[in-house]
């Protein structure tokens, strides 16, 4: 199944994908499960395969998408974790994952806008496989690392590249507002085998800068959960973006950054393709300002 989050007239709401359309389930569920990640704790979508019937409420054009988890306790952004990237930047091989945090607040949904900031332009793509948690925990093993996942989403982990290398750790240039793309579905595990490799694509205006499969992982995703759930619980709706490929932006000659008016789409093989067009902050905010102002 997929499942996605959005909003229509302002309302926030959650729904499944039904052939070409959505069915609304808050309208159903929402009294007790209010969002996406609420709901991944429910029998309702652990026996999914009853949502197959429902009725489409919307249409896809219809709707402004959310990142998919909208409201996550912890997200687990990955760096170095393939070779050819390792390569690229020039890093030694590690022992354990790098690990950096994103922002909820950084995330945007499916054909909405990323935004580049006024202090850069430097705005980097990533291309990823992002992992939702379902079932919490801590300390799991590699064994049964896979009983702990609800489903996959692509992830744009879109990078100011000056301010990620003002110091050693990342965290600034990882959480501008707005510049983390995740969606546009949450493809169940079911959809998905365990340890299937999967092609992942990035391509900026239509040209194909990364390409990979994700078996090419220097560390797979059940050693990932193994490790962070080693130092903090894991909880239902945690998400895992498992790293980016080489070709990154800013390791070409000469380097690509994102400008306004691009478009950015990651097709990840049986998840989907999450497309984000580029836009500046500052006309966002000047549009919104006269947008007020007319009312």
């Amino acid at each position: 199944m997929k499942y996605v989050s959005y909003q229509v007239n302002g309302e926030e709401s959650y729904g499944v994908r039904v052939g070409k359309g959505i069915a609304d389930l808050k309208s159903k569920y929402g009294e007790t499960y209010p969002t996406l990640k609420d709901f991944l704790s429910s029998k309702e979508f652990s026996e999914g395969n009853q949502h197959e019937n429902e009725s489409v409420t919307y249409s896809e054009e219809e709707v402004q998408f959310l990142p998919v988890i909208t409201n996550p306790d912890k997200i687990f952004c990955i760096g170095i974790n393939y070779e050819t990237h390792r390569i690229e930047t020039n890093r030694e091989k590690a022992g354990y994952p790098v690990v950096f945090h994103r922002f909820a607040e950084s995330q945007v949904g499916h054909n909405e806008p990323i935004l580049l900031p006024e202090e850069s332009d430097r705005l980097d793509f990533e291309g990823e496989l992002a992992v939702v948690i379902g079932k919490p925990g801590r300390r799991i093993s590699k064994e049964d690392a896979y009983e702990h996942i609800a489903g996959y989403a692509c992830y744009n982990d879109g990078s100011i590249r000056d301010w990620q290398h003002h110091t050693h750790q990342w965290g600034p240039g990882k959480n501008f507002d707005a510049t983390g793309g995740f969606g546009p579905d949450l493809v169940t595990r079911d959809e998905i085998g365990d340890g299937e490799s999967l092609r992942l694509q990035t391509r900026l205006n239509g040209e194909v800068m990364q390409d990979t499969t994700t078996d090419l992982m220097i560390f797979s995703i059940p050693e990932l959960i193994e490790y962070v759930s080693s130092y903090t619980t894991l909880q239902t709706g945690d998400v895992i973006v498992s790293g980016t490929p080489g070709g990154v932006g800013a390791k070409r000659n000469p380097p690509i950054f994102m400008q306004e008016g691009d478009v950015v789409e990651i097709e990840i093989e049986k998840v989907g393709v999450l497309r984000n067009p580029i836009a500046a902050e500052a006309k966002q905010k000047q549009q919104a300002k006269t947008a007020a102002q007319s009312v």
